[in-house]
């Protein structure tokens, strides 16, 4: 056969099948990039490092903590193996690391959770975050209304659990900071993602008056009869409940609304699984309070028990143990814990004399910058968030608060709390089971 007539038909079979193939998908010109974001790789200029996207089917799918060092009561330290003191904490278990998609035009998007958020607190645009930009709860509401930004009209206030998916403990908590120098200090927050800025000093704020608003609002009042927002503080890594009157900055964001919704499931056996996120929950609590080693060592004996037959129960991170918290609910609202009905939870009787719920431990060590950077760690309150001001025990953040406290030492220590509202030191609080389903 004639050479050149085979290679001819060679050459012709190629492109015919070239022809078959599928054309590469193209972006349609004005496509949403909050639809895409999760597919598609970034071309921007300044778009952050890229991580393959995850295909997930959560509807509320956690965003790790980022904590990636160790500690014990007071310092760093390497991680402990399994059966030694401190073991199980934040840093020794893997989550959805934090990936964002820089669109180039003042958003980004959050790869895990599909939001998209307005990347800077600068809302009159002057190129500087101050407390000219600050708003009140109410202004926050109205302006979301006629925020427009890269071109979308849709965007709205956060609620507290999509704001808190922001949050990041690889910041350090500047309480004890000297002077209005914030240079060096680390904020709760990616900022090679968001802008931030910390108090405006120039005009009378202190550094970490950094409290960010969202549209949740506390089904009880705190100080006394003040109606409360909850917000976020990434400054010193915290939420409170905040009077509503105060100025707040803002990120607005935009995006399916379910995020943040449980989905709980009773198991029928002690557990509670939520569809939502992926977990399963221990029923019950563990029934007492005890410091932050005495806690991280009770998970062990649960495991090495089997406990509702499991072995792999550990202390849940800030975030897990945050997204089950009901903000609907509250002692002085409802007669209950910030909590699903589904779960058991022990009463105690709080500094006032009330009866009330308890604050529960999480893995999650609050850093600090001071000599002693690892001596605090978080912990969520499921009861009133306790204050001493005027003389007076209050519920002063709110029932969902997120505080931080000693892991170890005497509450008894702090007779009269500490900071502005005289926050309740507790050093003693219960622990509650979470595992992956």
């Amino acid at each position: 056969m004639n050479k050149s007539w085979i290679w001819m038909t060679l050459v012709i079979m190629a492109l015919v099948a070239a022809a078959c193939q599928p054309a590469p998908q193209m972006a349609q010109e004005g496509a949403d990039p909050l639809l895409t974001a999760v597919e598609e790789t970034s071309t921007a200029e300044n778009s952050l490092p890229e991580n393959e996207p995850e295909e997930n089917s959560l509807t509320y799918p956690l965003v790790a903590t980022g904590q990636a060092v160790c500690y014990d009561n007071t310092q760093a330290v390497a991680c402990p193996a399994a059966g030694q003191p401190f073991y199980g904490q934040d840093a020794q278990y893997s989550g959805s690391p934090p990936s964002y998609q820089d669109h180039g035009d003042g958003t980004v998007t959050d790869r895990v959770t599909g939001l998209m958020w307005a990347a800077s607190p600068d809302l009159n645009g002057d190129g500087e975050i101050n407390i000219e930009d600050k708003l009140t709860y109410a202004q926050a509401q109205a302006a979301s209304a006629s925020f427009d930004l890269a071109g979308y009209d849709d965007w709205r206030l956060p609620t507290i659990k999509e704001l808190y998916s922001l949050i990041l403990f690889t910041g350090e908590d500047p309480s004890g900071l000297q002077g209005e120098d914030t240079t060096g200090l680390k904020p709760f927050i990616d900022t090679s993602a968001f802008a931030f800025a910390y108090g405006d000093t120039s005009a009378g704020e202190r550094p970490i008056d950094a409290q960010f608003a969202t549209s949740t609002l506390y089904s009880s009042t705190t100080m006394g009869g003040a109606q409360t927002m909850f917000g976020v503080n990434f400054a010193d890594g915290r939420i409170k409940g905040y009077p509503v009157d105060k100025a707040f900055y803002v990120y607005f964001v935009r995006g399916a609304q379910g995020y943040g919704i449980n989905a709980f499931e009773d198991n029928g056996d002690g557990t509670v699984s939520d569809l939502a996120t992926g977990l399963m929950w221990a029923q019950d609590d563990s029934g007492e309070g005890m410091d932050w080693e005495s806690a991280l060592a009770w998970v062990q004996e649960m495991n090495a028990a089997q406990y509702l037959g499991y072995s792999d129960w550990r202390l849940p991170n800030a975030k897990e143990l945050q997204s089950i918290v009901d903000y609907s609910r509250s002692p002085d609202a409802t007669g209950s814990a910030a909590l699903d009905p589904l779960f058991n939870i022990t009463a105690i009787t709080n500094e006032a004399g009330q009866m009330d719920f308890p604050a529960f431990w999480t893995a999650t060590t609050h850093a600090s910058s001071s000599p002693q950077p690892g001596m605090s760690a978080v912990y969520v309150a499921f009861g009133r968030a306790m204050g001493k001001m005027r003389g007076i025990w209050l519920d002063v953040h709110g029932a969902g608060a997120q505080r931080s406290d000693p892991k170890a030492g005497d509450a008894a220590d702090y007779p009269v709390g500490r900071g502005p509202q005289g926050d309740a030191i507790r050093i003693e609080n219960f622990v509650r089971l979470v595992r992956d389903r």
